[in-house]
């Protein structure tokens, strides 16, 4: 089966490892513009760019850089969570820049995580030490809610928190809770729980949080890019080659 965009969850059932059939899938191609996205919202939230936009608008004036307190693009510290695909690819990105990456991944050793030039430490010490937190883990029972309100009560002034996994894994009304207590914190959501958020959401309303309606993953002509991964891997296929993006049970069961 190859399958020409991203998750393939829904669609999976114990059948199909019971008939061995081969399954490859197109999520490697659709990380691509997640990791892109993610990559252009840390660079931005370490220059405090929709704060100071949003307050530019409000004062109609641009603001003291003298008085600014921002971390910027040289020496700050984000905290990627979760060496997922997306979590691969936005640490390679990083690489071009000169920040500090801190990791957290329960399942990645100290050595494969120096690999990335990234030091491991725990979910708490990723809220606490960061400039930018990026979320980039997997929907399963173990994360789900795993993010709380206490882990943002950690987070050092004027930092910011960025989500492109899903927001189930994300305990909103603690965040919220969080958020309308501590307006210096910026988060920005590509996704929610539910998504889009009910009606009357504070989400909606609280100016310290930015929606995006899930544009991370790919659209337009970046979803071409899904079709020539599976293209490829029918050529593999069909010449007798082992397949570059098989999905295998093991790996099925940690994936998005």
């Amino acid at each position: 089966m190859f399958y020409g965009a991203g998750t393939i969850k829904k669609i999976m059932t114990e059948a199909a490892w019971d008939r061995n059939i081969a399954i490859t899938s197109a999520s490697d191609a659709n990380a691509i513009p997640v990791a892109e996205y993610a990559l252009s919202q840390i660079l931005f939230l370490l220059k405090d760019g929709w704060k100071i936009a949003r307050e530019v608008k409000q004062n109609k004036g641009y603001p003291n850089k003298r008085l600014m307190n921002i971390s910027g693009g040289f020496g700050s510290t984000v905290g990627i969570i979760s060496l997922s695909t997306v979590g691969r690819k936005v640490i390679e990105l990083l690489q071009h820049f000169d920040l500090n990456v801190l990791l957290y991944d329960p399942f990645v050793s100290e050595v494969e995580a120096a690999k990335y030039h990234a030091q491991l430490c725990s979910l708490e010490e990723i809220f606490s030490k960061s400039d930018v937190v990026s979320l980039h883990s997997p929907l399963l029972e173990e994360t789900k809610d795993m993010i709380k309100g206490a882990h943002f009560e950690k987070m050092k002034p004027n930092a910011s928190f960025l989500n492109t996994a899903r927001g189930a894994i994300v305990n909103e009304p603690e965040m919220i809770e969080v958020l309308s207590k501590r307006q210096d914190i910026t988060a920005v959501l590509d996704v929610t729980y539910p998504e889009p958020p009910v009606e009357g959401s504070p989400l909606y309303e609280l100016p310290n949080v930015i929606l995006t309606p899930h544009i991370a993953g790919s659209l337009g002509k970046e979803c071409g890019r899904m079709g020539t991964y599976m293209l490829d891997e029918l050529k593999l296929y069909l010449n007798g080659e082992a397949l570059q993006w098989q999905v295998t049970k093991q790996k099925f069961n940690v994936m998005a």
